[in-house]
C-alpha cells in the first residue's frame, strides 16, 4: 500500500542469486604464474628457512642419548622380539647381568664391613699358585673382570643360562643368612661356591668337584669339598628355588639391563618362530582348556528352576 518494499525482498532465494550472478569471476591474469597467484601453494616446510626434518632430527638427538636411537621398536608390518624368555634365557646376557649384579652387591656393601669367614678369604684359599698381591682387599673389581670369571667357569663346564639365575639366588641367599658382604677379598670363591651348588641342582648331568679342578688348575679337591659344605651350611640347607623366586629374579635382571642399557639382542620375528609361538600357544590353551573343565560350573535345569513369588500387597 504504497510502499512495495518489504523486509522479505533482501531475503529472497532468488534476488541473492541474482546479486551473486553480477560479481564477476576471479580469473587470474594470463601474465602470471601458478605460484604467483596462489593457486599452487607451496608446503609449509619447503616455505621454511630450514628443513623442518633435519630440524625435528637434531632435536631427537640432542634429548635423547645416543644408546636409545639404535633401539628397534616393533611396528605394524615387522615386530623385534629378543630372543630370552623366562623359560629359556639367552646365556650370554643373562651371564652379563648376573655379573653385573655381583658388581653392585661389592660397589654398595657396607662401609664399615662386616665379618669375614676364612672359608671364602681368597688370601687363606687362593684360586692360583700366583702371589697374592697385599692390597687385593683394597679395590673392587670391574664389572668386566667379573664377567670373565663367570663367563670362563660357565664355558668350561657347559653350565646353562638357568644356572646363572639360580648362582645369584644363591648368592644372595648366604649374604643375608650368613650376614656377611662380598667384597674384593671374597668374591671369587663366593662365585664358585654358589656356581657350584646351582650346577649340581639344576642341572640333570652335574659337574663334580673334581672337574672344576680341570678348570682351576691351582685348586684341590679337598678344597672344592670344603668350600661346597659350609656353603650349605650356611645356607642352613636351604637349597630350594620355587618357580616363583626364580621368575621374580629373570625379571628384575631384565629391568637391571635395562637401566643400565644393556638391552638384550632384538631380532624381527621370522615366519619359522611365529608358527612355533602359535604352536606353543595352541598347546598350552588345550592344556589349561583341559584343567578348567572339571571345575566348570554346572548351570541348572529348567526343572529345578525356581522363580520368587510376588504376594499382593494389602493395603488397609
Amino acid at each position: 500500500m504504497g510502499n512495495t518494499a518489504s523486509c522479505c525482498v533482501s531475503s529472497s532465494p532468488k534476488l541473492r542469486r541474482n546479486a551473486h550472478s553480477r560479481l564477476e569471476s576471479c580469473r587470474p591474469d594470463a601474465d602470471l604464474s601458478r605460484e604467483d597467484t596462489g593457486c599452487n601453494l607451496q608446503h609449509i616446510s619447503d616455505r621454511e628457512n630450514i628443513d623442518v626434518r633435519e630440524k625435528r632430527k637434531s632435536l631427537f638427538i640432542n634429548h635423547h642419548p645416543p644408546g636409545q636411537i639404535a633401539r628397534k621398536y616393533s611396528s605394524c608390518s615387522t615386530i623385534f622380539l629378543d630372543d630370552s624368555t623366562v623359560s629359556q634365557p639367552n646365556l650370554k646376557y643373562t651371564i652379563k647381568c648376573v655379573a653385573l649384579a655381583i658388581y653392585y652387591h661389592i660397589k654398595n656393601r657396607d662401609p664399615d664391613g662386616r665379618m669375614l669367614l676364612d672359608i671364602f678369604d681368597e688370601n687363606l684359599h687362593p684360586l692360583s699358585k700366583s702371589e697374592v698381591p697385599p692390597d687385593y682387599d683394597k679395590h673392587n673389581p670391574e664389572q668386566k673382570q667379573i664377567y670373565r670369571f663367570v663367563r670362563t667357569l660357565f664355558s668350561a663346564a657347559q653350565l646353562t643360562a638357568e644356572c646363572a639365575i639360580v648362582t645369584l639366588v644363591y648368592l644372595e641367599r648366604l649374604l643375608t643368612y650368613a650376614e656377611i658382604d662380598i667384597c674384593p677379598a671374597n668374591w671369587k670363591r663366593i662365585v664358585l661356591g654358589a656356581i657350584l651348588l646351582a650346577s649340581k641342582v639344576w642341572d640333570d648331568q652335574a659337574v663334580w668337584n673334581v672337574d672344576y679342578c680341570q678348570i682351576l688348575k691351582d685348586i684341590t679337591v679337598e678344597d672344592m669339598n670344603e668350600l661346597e659344605r659350609q656353603f650349605l651350611e650356611l645356607l642352613q640347607f636351604n637349597i630350594n628355588v620355587p618357580s616363583s623366586v626364580y621368575a621374580k629374579y629373570y625379571f628384575d635382571l631384565r629391568s637391571l639391563a635395562e637401566a643400565n642399557n644393556l638391552s638384550f639382542p632384538l631380532e624381527p620375528l621370522s615366519r619359522e618362530r611365529a608358527h612355533k609361538l602359535e604352536a606353543i600357544s595352541r598347546l598350552c590353551e588345550d592344556k589349561y582348556k583341559d584343567l578348567r573343565r572339571p571345575t566348570r560350573k554346572r548351570s541348572a535345569s529348567a526343572d529345578n528352576l525356581t522363580l520368587p513369588r510376588w504376594s499382593p500387597a494389602i493395603i488397609s
